[in-house]
């Protein structure tokens, strides 16, 4: 048997998985280490402003509406997403720890691409909620239901769900028999799945499913949502009734602005022209963790339900811890 013979019995007979990967990002960088705690910055900041948010949303029971539901639900995405991604990514790059075990890296593409998916719909539905609102403001609390607002934030965390655990699950059928030198700053599919040496057509399909469904068809659907809130305000008479009504999508708007659009053009970039692949990653780690800390400063800035809401947790906490008189 001639060598190319052995070498077609190796692939077909032989399954490598193998123990550990070695995450290549960030490298020959110059002072990278301010990026890292810049990051970690991020993070904190990230960790507080969301709490916050979740636990003023707890708290005030005038907030307990549809409309903070997906609040509340997208901050515990964002709060989520970036604990999975940045305390990890830190550990990695910072210490250089660099080396992760398989099934450790495989968790970690899981949470983040699963919080991932769920933040961005999470802006599907605060555009339905706003459609509803501007479109038919007269059946909105009839349409925009706790109950209804409830079965479709099941309805995603479930579909995301299932269909992360789905792309996960099938990077194990892939071997890798050569490198195991992922080059992103944490375990990504595409990376891993090029290193493959089987036929990993099945992972590019699905890849290309998760990209539909997580940032694609999202971007569709708000787009949609967003000629059908123009053609509704077009027909408003009053120029300041119509001003009014804007002003309730412009949140919304920022967020979907923050989210998608650096992922965009980034991955435009990508396809039309050559960027460096340390530009490439850093701009990757920015749209990764930038969303997560604007979003809830975007809900206390913007929001005159969330500003009133503080003054209003504010007041009963003076009230209830008066000042001791010694």
């Amino acid at each position: 048997m001639d060598s190319e013979e052995k070498a077609t019995t190796k692939s077909n007979s032989t399954f490598v998985r193998p123990a550990i990967f070695y995450l290549s990002g960030f490298s020959n960088i110059p002072h990278v280490k301010y990026f890292y705690l810049f990051l970690c910055f991020v993070y904190i900041m990230t960790v507080l402003g969301n709490g916050f948010l979740l636990s003023l949303i707890w708290l005030v029971k005038t907030l307990h509406t549809p409309k903070y539901m997906i609040v509340f639900n997208m901050a515990l995405a964002d709060l989520c997403g970036s604990t999975a991604l940045i305390p990890k990514l830190l550990d990695t790059f910072l210490f250089d720890r660099r080396y992760i075990v398989y099934e450790a890296c495989l968790s970690y593409m899981f949470f983040v691409f699963f919080f991932g998916g769920v933040q961005s719909w999470m802006l599907v539905t605060m555009a339905y909620d706003r459609l509803i609102a501007i479109c038919f403001p007269l059946r909105y609390h009839s349409i925009v239901t706790k109950t209804s607002i409830k079965s479709m934030l099941l309805f995603i965390w479930l579909v995301m769900l299932s269909l992360t655990t789905l792309v996960v699950g099938l990077v194990n059928r892939l071997s890798f028999c050569d490198s195991v030198v992922v080059k992103s700053f944490f375990c990504d599919h595409g990376p891993i799945y090029h290193l493959a040496c089987n036929d990993p057509s099945l992972n590019i399909i699905m890849a290309n499913v998760v990209v539909s469904i997580g940032v694609f068809i999202p971007l569709i659907f708000i787009a949609c949502t967003y000629v059908c809130i123009s053609i509704a305000l077009s027909k408003i008479a009053s120029g300041e009734e119509r001003l009014k009504a804007l002003k309730t999508c412009t949140s919304h708007l920022i967020l979907v602005a923050i989210l998608f659009l650096p992922f965009v053009g980034t991955n435009i970039a990508v396809w039309t022209s050559y960027i460096h692949p340390n530009a490439r990653i850093i701009n990757s780690t920015l749209t990764h963790t930038i969303p997560a800390l604007i979003n809830p400063i975007v809900y206390a800035l913007k929001t005159e339900e969330v500003m009133s809401a503080v003054k209003k947790l504010w007041k009963i906490n003076n009230i209830s811890s008066p000042v001791t008189k010694w």
